[in-house]
């Protein structure tokens, strides 16, 4: 009879199991990694040993980036060295990357610059597009060369490209509030479908605009949030960091209201099956996409600022930057904006320190009047 037992109860926990949904976290994670196999199988077969071994450390996304990178490495081989003529990517062994120069990997910098791809476009890179991918170069032979696979590392011989740090772009005061401004009015001017497509999304690009800008969360973090997900009891939302680490963002009462204001018109929606759980929807009833958002904030702020070219990680900036400002606490910022690493912060506020020293050369007269 126990065992009887036993056995029913084992099968009601699979048929849970079963059932449960999976939530956009781990779909997205599947979806990559599903990817990630397809695009490795135009790949060498001695790569899957790298990318097998970067598992414990990297995410899904992250190892489609570096498999990119790797790739446009083998492209330029076929494409400039007469010995990899009629070469697929497939075909590379590992002898081929022992017989690589430094002169080849300068040229391969050089290459990025401008290059054509596989499929007729012109590609170009800047400074840090050039510099990641000779990172990835540099991480793949690494691998190989520490594991004594191959005799030669030819991309420890080459210098990396300068990296400079990149002022921060951000929206000052006064255009913070234009923007939301505009957001929730800027429709007045509009006509037909404009006019439509604006009111019947307005609340809720205001509740974005305001969350982005009132806790600096990414613009991935924010498309993943679900409706489960906000605690307005204590004003807080869970949200999955870079790595997959959960982590809580609090929230003060203007982003409360944007986002109860929103939430009122989003209980009323019956959503496309498996986007029961997402709060913020696209105007095809699934859960939002990065490029939709993306292409919203650069709409909008393009009215605003024709000088600055705003994105949601300028959002991010700003937020940012006005909470150093108003605590200077930089190690708040970090927290807040889920830095794992301090200096990282500080390097992209240290202009802000600047300010404040000049603030001190004025603050003490020598002669007083």
């Amino acid at each position: 009879m126990n065992n009887t037992n036993d056995i029913n109860n084992k099968n009601d926990f699979n048929n849970r199991q079963t059932s449960k949904k999976i939530d956009y976290h781990e779909q997205l994670s599947i979806d990559n990694t599903l990817k990630l196999r397809e695009i490795l199988k135009t790949m060498p077969d001695f790569s899957k040993d790298y990318f097998r071994a970067m598992e414990t450390t990297t995410t899904a996304k992250t190892r489609i980036s570096y498999i990119y990178d790797i790739r446009l490495f083998f492209y330029f081989l076929i494409n400039s060295n007469p010995m990899y003529s009629g070469y697929e990517t497939k075909d590379f062994k590992l002898k081929d990357l022992d017989m690589v120069s430094p002169l080849d990997i300068e040229e391969f910098e050089e290459f990025l610059k401008v290059y054509t791809n596989s499929e007729g476009k012109i590609c170009k890179n800047d400074i840090r597009g050039i510099h990641r991918k000779l990172s990835s170069l540099r991480s793949f032979y690494a691998y190989f060369y520490k594991r004594q696979m191959i005799t030669n590392n030819p991309t420890v011989l080459v210098d990396m490209p300068k990296l400079r740090d990149r002022e921060i772009i951000r929206l000052d005061y006064d255009e913070v509030a234009m923007l939301l401004d505009i957001v929730e009015n800027g429709g007045n001017d509009l006509k037909g479908m404009k006019k439509v497509y604006y009111e019947k999304n307005k609340v809720r690009n205001l509740a974005i605009f305001t969350l982005l800008l009132g806790t600096g969360i990414r613009v991935s973090e924010c498309v993943g949030i679900d409706i489960n997900d906000i605690d307005f009891k204590n004003n807080r939302i869970r949200i999955m960091r870079k790595g997959q680490k959960e982590d809580f963002v609090y929230f003060g009462d203007e982003v409360e209201q944007a986002l109860k204001n929103y939430l009122q018109e989003r209980l009323t929606v019956v959503t496309k099956p498996g986007h029961e759980q997402a709060f913020f929807l696209s105007i095809q009833k699934r859960r939002i996409s990065v490029q939709a958002i993306e292409d919203l904030v650069s709409d909008y702020a393009g009215k605003v600022t024709t000088f600055k070219h705003i994105t949601p990680h300028k959002l991010r900036s700003t937020y940012g930057t006005n909470l150093y400002r108003e605590t200077g606490d930089i190690y708040l910022v970090a927290e807040v904006l889920g830095h794992n690493d301090v200096n990282t912060t500080r390097k992209h506020y240290a202009a802000l320190d600047e300010d404040r020293k000049r603030m001190a050369a004025k603050a003490v007269s020598l002669r007083k009047e």
